[in-house]
C-alpha cells in the first residue's frame, strides 16, 4: 500500500527532532544563565564576602580571590557563548561544550567552599554538555 501524503510528512526525517532541538535551545539558556551566576559567585569570592567556607584541609585549596577571577572569566565566557548558541552560531556549539566542561572541572574545585551550589552547577553542566551533543536538526553545525 503506498503512503499518503500526509503520512509521508510524519515520518522521522533521522536528522534529530523537536526534542533534540528543544535540549540544544536550553542548553544555550542554561550557559547564558551559569554564566550569568558564575560572574555573581566569581564577584563575590573576589569582594570577600562571607558566603563561602574556609576549609582548612582541601587538596585543592586555592586563593579565594584568585579563583573568583577565573569564576568571572568563566562567567563572562558562558554568557557571550550561551548568546551565541541562542542566535545560532555555528562556532558557539563546541566553545559551549568546552565552556561547559570547565565549569564542571571548575566546580569540582570550588566544591568545598559552597558544596551544595557546585553540586548543583555540576549537574547544570553536564545536561549542557548532554544538551549541546545530540544531533539537532539544523544543518550548518
Amino acid at each position: 500500500m503506498a503512503a499518503t501524503s500526509s503520512e509521508a510528512g510524519s515520518r522521522p526525517s533521522g536528522r534529530g527532532g523537536g526534542g533534540a532541538a528543544a535540549a540544544y535551545f536550553f542548553a544555550g539558556v542554561l550557559l547564558l544563565i551559569n554564566g550569568i551566576l558564575g560572574i555573581l559567585q566569581g564577584a563575590s569570592a573576589v569582594s570577600k564576602d562571607k558566603v563561602y567556607l574556609a576549609t582548612a584541609r582541601y587538596l585543592y585549596q586555592f586563593d579565594l580571590t584568585g579563583w573568583g577571577w577565573v569564576q568571572i572569566g568563566l562567567g563572562i565566557a558562558a554568557s557571550l557563548v550561551g548568546a551565541g548558541l541562542l542566535a545560532h552560531q555555528g562556532w558557539a556549539r563546541w566553545a559551549g561544550v568546552v565552556i561547559a566542561a570547565l565549569s564542571l572541572v571548575g566546580q569540582f574545585l570550588w566544591l568545598p567552599y559552597y558544596p551544595f551550589w557546585a553540586i548543583v552547577v555540576m549537574g547544570i553542566d553536564l545536561f549542557i554538555i548532554w544538551g549541546l551533543t545530540r544531533p539537532t536538526p539544523y544543518r550548518d553545525f
